[in-house]
């Protein structure tokens, strides 16, 4: 697979893949702990399956895009200096 050797590509599906986990967890959260009777009424529902499937790939296009945006906007921000290129600094004693 060639496509996915390049770097960017591979963030980016790294990052949509962690999203998409996120998303899961969320998803079962939500279900798990049934905030005002979410879940009751999801399958009190004609379809649970189209209004689970919905809420599913909304959760998963939120959370996915946030990883992925975020994981583009930190490309450029260095957290520290490249390792083997420090630069010298000049230390000059005060003059009395």
């Amino acid at each position: 697979m060639p496509l996915f050797r390049q770097p960017l590509i591979r963030l980016l599906t790294v990052n949509l893949l962690a999203g998409m986990g996120v998303a899961l967890l969320m998803f079962s959260g939500l279900l798990a702990l049934n905030p005002s009777n979410l879940r009751g009424l999801i399958l009190a529902d004609r379809a649970p399956g189209t209004a689970l499937a919905l809420l599913l790939f909304g959760l998963t296009i939120t959370f996915g895009s946030a990883a992925m945006g975020t994981a583009i906007m930190t490309l450029g921000v260095r957290s520290e200096p490249p390792r083997g290129k420090a630069q010298a600094v000049e230390a000059r004693a005060p003059a009395n």
